[in-house]
């Protein structure tokens, strides 16, 4: 049953809406995309509708710029708005406002002194409508499309340094220490047989050597191939004196710009890797010969020298353990042993020494005294005693008087001895 219809109306089942301006531009372009075979769900255009300053600093607060893009859109949508306020926010973020209010169309303005300053934006009758894209899907596009430029620009390098043909020779890995001038007069002889060409010598901060051909005089003109051909010509002379005198590990051709970039290389390091690998002959395979029986085998050789090498060893360290000295534990017991030692010596030498004074001729008195046959006394051994000490302290340094009135008082002591023994008063001497 069709909607409010009756026998006497047909209700709104015939009505329909009239198209404004909105609709007018959504069918034009809904006829437009037919006509050019373009599926609108698909077909984006690479347009960006923002400046870079706003999608730079988009790119800095992406959620809190997302938030206010959204501010934007709904009171872009909103026929009855005019005005929209901000809240107060600091001087980047407000930056921020103004480049958007700027990209939408809008009229915006700042307000009120700081801590209270805020944006304020109006619409005008240059305002339209709100852009198609967001932020976010421009970041994408432009993001993706510089690195497509990028590898387009790098591609296109790359295929025009690889059709550029060779201009300079490299040499890598040079010796140590090598200077330009060795350099210059050791490639001198194969350098000037080219009286066309002459060559600028230099170091790059890889530590590589170059050498950039250019024309002589400004009156010769070369062209590029022929230079080419020249340098292939002087390579096998310059590498039979690179190798001779060893000046580098490697020299080949390559391609220079004007800023001593290496373009192109003979040999390009970056091709080295599996594909080298594959590119190689495989080892010949063979089988492993079988040793004849009762033929020594490399092997078994071999262990019989190691294990006659062991023995020798462990003789040597036998005999450094004989012949090493003991370790004393004991240290103090061994110097005291020592010292008693150096004291026996020394007693025997001072008993050869009095043997020796023993050995001399009797003097008067002794003789006396063993024809008498008496003994010396008490007193007497004490006079002695007293007497050799008074000369051991007289040679110690004391002075000659001293010792003198010393040996004369000892002298009446033995002659007061003497008498005594006889039965005689002692005599004594003032």
């Amino acid at each position: 049953m069709k909607c409010n219809a009756s026998k006497a109306s047909e209700g709104k089942s015939k009505k329909t809406l009239e198209c404004d301006d909105e609709c007018a531009r959504l069918e034009r372009n809904r006829k437009l995309a037919i006509a050019l075979n373009i599926d609108p769900q698909t077909h984006k255009d690479d347009h960006i509708p923002y400046s870079a300053d706003t999608l730079q600093m988009f790119q800095e607060h992406v959620k809190w710029a997302q938030t206010q893009e959204r501010e934007f859109r709904v009171f872009a949508a909103d026929e009855t708005e005019k005005r929209l306020r901000f809240k107060p926010m600091p001087a980047t973020q407000r930056a921020f406002i103004h480049s958007l209010a700027d990209d939408f169309g809008f009229d915006s303005e700042s307000m009120d002194p700081e801590p209270h300053r805020h944006v304020a934006v109006f619409k005008t009758p240059k305002f339209v409508m709100a852009p198609m894209k967001t932020l976010a899907e421009c970041v994408r596009n432009r993001t993706s499309a510089e690195a497509s430029s990028t590898t387009i620009t790098e591609a296109q390098k790359k295929l025009r340094a690889s059709n550029e043909p060779y201009n300079g020779i490299l040499l890598t890995h040079p010796r140590f220490g090598l200077t330009l001038e060795e350099l210059r007069a050791d490639f001198a002889s194969v350098l000037n047989s080219t009286p066309g060409l002459s060559f600028d010598i230099s170091f790059l901060p890889s530590e590589e050597i170059i050498l950039k051909a250019h024309h002589a005089t400004p009156s010769i003109t070369i062209s590029t191939s022929s230079m080419e051909a020249t340098l292939k010509a002087l390579k096998p002379s310059l590498s039979s004196v690179t190798a001779a005198k060893h000046l580098a590990s490697n020299l080949q051709l390559c391609t220079l710009d004007a800023s001593l970039n290496i373009l192109r290389r003979e040999v390009d390091p970056n091709t080295e890797g599996w594909s080298q690998v594959a590119a190689k002959a495989a080892a010949p395979r063979s089988a492993p010969s079988q040793v004849a029986v009762g033929t020594t085998s490399v092997y078994t050789v071999l262990g019989s020298r190691l294990k006659e090498a062991k023995r020798q060893k462990e003789e040597r360290e036998r005999e450094r353990e004989r012949t090493k000295e003991a370790v004393v534990e004991d240290w103090e017991e061994e110097v005291r042993k020592e010292e008693e030692a150096e004291e026996v010596g020394k007693g025997s030498s001072d008993e050869v020494r009095a043997s020796g004074i023993d050995a001399q001729p009797p003097s008067e008195e002794l003789r006396k005294e063993e024809a008498d046959g008496t003994e010396k006394t008490e007193q007497e051994v004490r006079g002695e005693d007293a007497a050799n000490t008074a000369v051991g302290e007289g040679d110690g340094g004391h002075e000659p008087e001293v010792v003198a009135a010393v040996a004369a008082s000892l002298e009446d002591q033995i002659v007061g001895g003497e008498e005594a023994a006889a039965g005689g008063s002692p005599t004594h001497v003032s």
